[in-house]
This record gives C-alpha cells, sequence and structure tokens, in this order.
C-alpha cells in the first residue's frame, strides 16, 4: 500500500492503495464516487470512462499509479449542477433507459464534443462506437450529442 495524491474534480484527494489499483476502485471503493459504473473489467464497454487530462479515458485498466500527476474529472465532477450542455441534451432526448451505461457515454460524449463541436452522424457513430448500452439507445444518444453540439458551450 502507498499513499496516493490525486486531483479529482478541482479537488486534491489522498488514499492508501496499490499502486497497480485500477482507477475506478479508487474512485468507487476508496473515494465514494460511485457515478463512474463497473461494466466488463476489460475497457470494452465504456461505463468506467472518465476524463484525464481532458480525454475520455477507461478507469478500470488505468493503474492509479499513472494518473498521480493528471486532472481527472468523473460525472460528478463534469457539472455540480447537472448542467453541462451533454447532460441537459441527455435529458431532453430522453436518453436513458436502465441508466446503468449513461455516465460513461456522457464523459465520452463530452470529450468528443470538445474535440469536434460539430459532429456529423458518422463521427458520432465512430467516436461512440466504444461504448456499450444494452438497452439500445444509440438513436437517442446520437440525437443529444446533436441537440448538445447546437448550444452553446459552458
Amino acid at each position: 500500500m502507498s499513499l496516493i495524491k490525486l486531483k479529482i474534480n478541482e479537488r486534491t484527494y489522498q488514499t492508501e492503495a496499490d499502486p497497480d489499483t485500477p482507477l475506478l476502485w479508487v474512485l468507487r471503493d476508496h473515494l465514494g464516487l460511485t457515478g463512474t459504473k463497473f461494466g466488463c473489467g476489460m475497457a470494452m464497454c465504456g461505463a468506467c470512462t472518465v476524463h484525464v487530462n481532458g480525454e475520455a479515458t477507461r478507469s478500470c485498466v488505468l493503474p492509479v499509479s499513472a494518473v498521480t500527476n493528471a486532472r481527472i474529472t468523473t460525472i460528478e465532477g463534469l457539472s455540480v449542477q447537472g448542467d453541462h450542455p451533454v447532460q441537459k441534451a441527455w435529458d431532453e432526448a430522453d436518453v436513458p433507459q436502465c441508466g446503468y451505461c449513461q455516465a460513461g457515454q456522457i464523459m465520452t460524449a463530452a470529450a468528443f464534443l470538445r474535440k469536434n463541436p460539430k459532429p456529423t452522424d458518422a463521427e458520432i457513430e465512430t467516436a461512440m462506437s466504444g461504448n456499450l448500452c444494452r438497452c439500445g439507445t444509440y438513436h437517442r444518444i446520437r440525437e443529444a450529442i446533436h441537440l448538445a453540439a447546437s448550444r452553446p458551450k459552458k
């Protein structure tokens, strides 16, 4: 065990963890930030997506030791009020059904829109293809991303 210092959602945290512990489990089990979900444990489904230095990153396979000097943003830190353009668009397009994958979907979409503020359907499909939704709300996800892209940025 080592003392790990992390900058998450603009706040500094310290916790004891094995340096090889995946960031996901440090977030959930050590720090109580449970918005980031466990899906597959192999970086294949996207449920565990967070931002590391602004990039959408799968936290289930990322050792916490690799992010000790990084800026980490979880779904809890995307917008304290839940009013990020992507979050608002998600609500308006009525995207979630079971909701389990939504934090990862939203984090991926937010990072994507920072890089590509006016995406085409094909670009959205490519960017979001690594995020799985077992309820099949992909058409509403695409609609929400277009909605968010059409709004002024925060």
